[in-house]
């Protein structure tokens, strides 16, 4: 991955988003060569000159301050994710003029023994940790069941982009399925702005890029996101439909790790079937299940 042909990518594809309207310029109709604000106009509105602008959108990012990049990305109306994202492109460019800074860590993520018995213990809710690639790292023993789908007859380590994007199952396993395409590919776009020589990650890209028209499709558009809360609606093949919510958060004590905590609305029928999946992964009431 070129970082610095992924910043003029990705500010001109968040510039491409925007109206002048939208930005509160006016707009004295007209047709426009490109979509969006033009690079002058974006220029103007973060308070530097155009050519300053022009150079950073051709990748030249040197000496570029936080003062700029916050004007920048006041200008593009970015999130915090995207400008989080663009802080991040920018800072591995600079630090690729020095080469000693390079230097990709490739130990492997793991679970300190503390916290599986931690996870294990919260036995009412399904548990998922994953690392930055969206790799399975740990899962409670609800948190397997829910994702059954997923583990079953894969190879480790397990992937949610792979599942996604290369299993057909995982289009009946979600209930809206295009709009996980999306957040994984957000997901793992913010993820390579942070390690950009992740070697596994670049391999991982490679591979969804070559195998999956439509990861390629969504990876061309630079949309980046932050995977914090929200919900998720699947369709799982023993109990069936579920609506859960998820909660997510950074490990401190397992660096690199992010858990994701599912919970469904007491009293709903997902509430009712996530029960049942609990009952269904007890050990002992499969053995019960297979012996009748």
């Amino acid at each position: 991955m070129d970082t610095h042909d992924d910043i003029g990518e990705f500010l001109t594809s968040r510039r491409a988003k925007l109206t002048p309207t939208q930005a509160g310029l006016p707009d004295f109709g007209g047709r426009r060569r490109v979509p969006g604000l033009r690079r002058e106009e974006v220029a103007l509105l973060a308070g530097m000159s155009a050519e300053y602008y022009k150079r950073l959108e051709r990748g030249n990012a040197s000496g570029v301050s936080e003062a700029v990049i916050d004007g920048i990305s006041r200008a593009l109306q970015l999130t915090d994710a995207e400008h989080a994202h663009l802080y991040d492109l920018i800072r591995t460019a600079n630090a690729g003029a020095h080469p000693q800074r390079r230097r990709a860590t490739t130990r492997k993520a793991q679970l300190t023994p503390g916290m599986q018995q931690t996870i294990d213990a919260m036995s009412t809710v399904p548990v998922f940790i994953q690392n930055g690639r969206l790799d399975a790292v740990a899962t409670n023993r609800l948190g397997r069941a829910l994702f059954s789908e997923m583990f079953d007859d894969v190879k480790p380590p397990v992937n949610a982009a792979r599942f996604v994007f290369l299993d057909p199952r995982a289009q009946d396993f979600y209930q809206d399925w295009e709009a996980n395409t999306r957040q994984i590919v957000a997901i793992l776009r913010a993820e390579a702005g942070r390690s950009p020589y992740d070697r596994q990650l670049s391999d991982l890209v490679g591979e969804l890029s070559t195998r999956s028209d439509l990861f390629r499709k969504l990876w061309g558009a630079h949309d980046v996101k932050e995977h914090r809360t929200g919900t998720k609606s699947i369709h799982h093949p023993v109990v069936g439909d579920l609506d859960l919510t998820f909660q997510s958060m950074d490990l401190t004590s397992d660096r690199g790790l992010q858990m994701l905590v599912f919970s469904a609305e007491p009293g709903s029928a997902s509430h009712d079937r996530l029960q049942l999946l609990a009952n269904w992964a007890e050990p002992s009431f499969r053995q019960a299940t297979a012996e009748h």
